[in-house]
């Protein structure tokens, strides 16, 4: 099992990747630390752990509080995967609110980049860790008329660059997964995967002609967190079919 006695804490499961990265993650033998936004009320806490056993809900919202929670109760985190999801708002430029655009950087990058700097340092006293953004393709393509949340994730994509030189004497890596067409509730809702036109004329961008799976998604995004990535460091690598 690659990630056996690793301890893992990602964030936002209930949305975009976490649910497939939960289950590879406990698959493969680490013990996962989760947060979201609901598990500040204990039903979604118990929900969650019953649908994933073996993995640990954590109370915290805040990102100070939940890496000293982590922290508090483990000792260590091995990995971090910021698995961030928000709203991919159609906007063209002249329609584009500033409010929406400043709430994208907030959540796709300003959130991550803080947690990174909190974790940053309980690893660098082990002199070892891994940082995973789950971001996106479109930066790497570009999207007409959805400029602030391909530029939001393109903020994240750079983190990944300059994060890696500065950390990687201390035995961190950091990468990026960027991910686009892969099945989840936030970006492919269940009412647009029965809509046959629309699926259709979507898969017909993607070369391997379908959707990711969730666990697939999940599964890169464990391997980056693995021994086997550990001389993979500052890369944003594409999942998305063979569209970027």
């Amino acid at each position: 099992m690659m990630l056996k006695d690793r301890v893992l804490l990602i964030t936002n499961v209930e949305k975009f990747a976490g649910h497939g990265t939960t289950r590879v993650a406990l698959a493969e033998g680490a013990t996962v630390l989760a947060h979201d936004p609901s598990f500040e009320g204990p039903t979604a806490r118990r929900k969650y752990e019953s649908q994933f056993p073996g993995a640990h809900a954590l109370s915290a919202v805040e990102p100070a509080t939940l890496v000293e929670l982590a922290l508090k109760r483990h000792g260590h985190i091995d990995a971090l995967v910021n698995n961030d999801a928000y709203p991919a708002l159609r906007a063209p430029l002249g329609e584009a609110r500033l409010e929406d655009y400043r709430d994208a950087l907030e959540a796709m990058a300003v959130t991550p980049f803080r947690l990174t700097q909190l974790v940053a340092p309980s690893m660098r006293k082990r002199k070892s860790g891994r940082i995973v953004f789950v971001s996106s393709a479109a930066p790497l393509r570009g999207i007409a008329n959805y400029a602030p949340y391909v530029s939001a994730r393109a903020a994240a994509n750079g983190l990944v660059s300059s994060l890696a030189k500065e950390l990687g004497r201390d035995g961190i890596t950091v990468n990026a997964v960027g991910s686009n067409y892969v099945e989840n509730p936030d970006y492919f809702p269940p009412a647009l995967l029965a809509n046959q036109e629309a699926m259709a004329k979507m898969t017909a961008q993607i070369p391997l002609g379908r959707l990711g799976k969730s666990d697939e998604l999940g599964a890169t995004v464990c391997f980056l967190c693995s021994d086997a990535a550990g001389f993979i460091t500052g890369h944003v690598l594409p999942h998305a079919g063979g569209w970027a």
